[in-house]
């Protein structure tokens, strides 16, 4: 609620890819240049509620990383040329 009213956010995953049994949850973002940005990108990927894999792919050339909370983080270039990205 804000100034007296109700507002509507809505958050949502970029791509979801699966083969029947696993399942993974993709945000896509042309550049994280700040933490407001970041946490915009994270939001749905946490609110999802389940251990399936989350990745976050960047326009950037970035090394691939894994944060504490097991979001992988990689560059666009990495996530087409790694075979192990597509279930």
């Amino acid at each position: 609620m804000k100034d007296g009213k109700s507002t509507f956010s809505q958050h949502e995953i970029d791509f979801v890819i699966t083969n029947g049994r696993e399942k993974a949850y993709i945000q896509s973002a042309y550049r994280m240049p700040d933490e407001v940005k970041r946490e915009q990108e994270l939001y749905s990927l946490r609110k999802t509620g389940d251990s399936f894999r989350k990745i976050v792919i960047v326009g950037d050339d970035i090394a691939t990383y894994t944060d504490s909370q097991g979001i992988q983080f990689m560059g666009l270039f990495s996530f087409l040329l790694s075979k192990e990205n597509f279930l």
